[in-house]
């Protein structure tokens, strides 16, 4: 589904990239062949293609209409972006700009991006190449990012791990610094409130600054989670950490808490990458959580 409502927010999912992403095996460090293979059936065939052995995923914003405002969460990978550290979104050519336009909107019409983290698939849209030169997609808008992450991954700092700095080869230089160097971005921490109803939240481990986003409306309640999980054998198995994880420990435990809410207050998630539905609701069963796809 496309387009659905959270209390009195219309929401859009606007999608980049859908395919077979990676083997469970790489994709989570902590992958055990018993454990998945109890568990598969919760997630084929939309999360999980058995005849490839391969994860699917997708790529996508969510753009919430909110009071007037448009707000952008998440800006995916953007085209013509040299990628090495992940050459699956290198140098990409996507309908995502004709995607935005099929939902009803043009960049100009975007009054804030958020940047749940700042990773390669999170910044991407950012920017725009025209006559050779990084501009603004958005022209109009405010680009929201994380206080921590713009330090951590800044190239000329040195703060990132060696392997985050591999997989976020370039992402800085060409998607982040252009929008500080003009000043369209606002820095921001946990409490942040971005509109009525819409509240920052921290959720490091992922990246340090990762921040999820709380969405209350109308008596309904959401959360846009980023990349806290990116396949819902982590919502069976909160422990299994993503690949691209920084802090496993703190990974685990926001992981942990973010489900741990979402079952108690019956919010809608929505991560950045599920494919089937793309959204969620999460429910305990016995010790543990199940995901339930009803939208």
């Amino acid at each position: 589904m496309d387009k659905f409502r959270v209390g009195d927010i219309t929401v859009h999912r606007i999608e980049e990239w859908a395919g077979e992403f990676s083997p469970p095996q790489f994709l989570f460090p902590d992958y055990s062949e018993d454990i998945f293979n109890a568990n598969v059936s919760q997630i084929v065939p939309e999360h999980y293609h058995p005849s490839s052995n391969m994860i699917v995923g997708y790529v996508q914003s969510w753009l919430l209409e909110v009071g007037g405002q448009k707000i952008l969460f998440d800006s995916c990978s953007g085209d013509d972006k040299p990628r090495p550290g992940i050459p699956i979104f290198s140098n990409l050519r996507t309908p995502y700009l004709s995607n935005l336009e099929k939902a009803g909107f043009r960049p100009e019409d975007i009054d804030i991006v958020v940047c749940s983290h700042l990773h390669i698939d999170h910044v991407g849209w950012n920017t725009r190449q025209v006559d050779g030169q990084w501009v603004p997609s958005f022209a109009n808008a405010k680009y929201i990012l994380p206080r921590i992450d713009r330090s951590y991954w800044d190239p000329a700092l040195g703060h990132a791990s060696e392997g985050g700095r591999a997989v976020n080869q370039n992402v800085f230089e060409d998607s982040v610094q252009p929008i500080l160097d003009l000043a369209r971005h606002e820095l921001v921490e946990a409490g942040h409130v971005i509109a009525e109803g819409l509240t920052l939240a921290a959720g490091p481990g992922h990246t340090p600054g990762h921040m999820f986003l709380r969405v209350q409306s109308a008596g309904e309640r959401a959360m846009f989670v980023g990349d806290i999980m990116h396949s819902p054998m982590q919502i069976l198995h909160p422990e299994w950490n993503s690949a691209f994880c920084e802090d496993g420990s703190a990974a685990r435990k926001t992981r942990r808490a973010v489900i741990e809410e979402a079952a108690q207050t019956r919010a809608l998630v929505f991560p950045a990458h599920f494919a089937g539905r793309h959204a969620v609701r999460i429910v305990e069963k016995g010790t543990g959580f199940s995901p339930v796809f009803e939208i």
